[in-house]
């Protein structure tokens, strides 16, 4: 059975519509989360994914769905706040890893703890068994169009 149909697709009915419409809201209530550490939500969303081991400025930006030179200007921008640090990889020098300074670690902690506010506050209506089903089929979502992609 096909999920859509031509008397079926509407915009409020399209999971490509509703995605970029949630992610552009979203990303609204990130920056201002994030606003008094002087950050975006997008900044934030690198500081945290460096945290968690994204390292190159490439794996950012396939990551975050960003293109590579806004990425690279992006972390320029976050390494003038000395939020972070490039350092050639000793076994390729043609890489560049990134790291959180201390601050940066700091900065990244203190907007998640912003962050999961905003998203406690969204879902607030929603019970735990419908965030934990929401979340696994946007993960389903995700790794169909992953393998798709291959």
């Amino acid at each position: 059975m096909n999920a859509y149909t031509r008397d079926t697709f509407f915009p409020d009915t399209s999971i490509g519509y509703l995605v970029r419409a949630i992610h552009q809201l979203g990303y609204a209530r990130l920056d201002a989360a994030c606003s008094d550490e002087g950050l975006t939500g997008i900044q934030w969303s690198a500081l945290i994914a460096i945290h968690f081991g994204q390292t190159t400025c490439a794996a950012l930006a396939r990551d975050l769905a960003h293109d590579k030179g806004a990425m690279t200007r992006m972390i320029d921008v976050l390494e003038a706040k000395g939020l972070v640090l490039r350092d050639r990889d000793d076994a390729d020098r043609r890489l560049i890893n990134l790291s959180l300074t201390d601050e940066g670690r700091a900065v990244a902690m203190r907007c998640r703890d912003k962050v999961i506010d905003v998203w406690n506050t969204v879902l607030a209506d929603w019970s735990a068994d419908e965030t934990a089903s929401f979340i696994a089929q946007l993960q389903k979502l995700r790794r169909t169009l992953e393998d798709a992609a291959q």
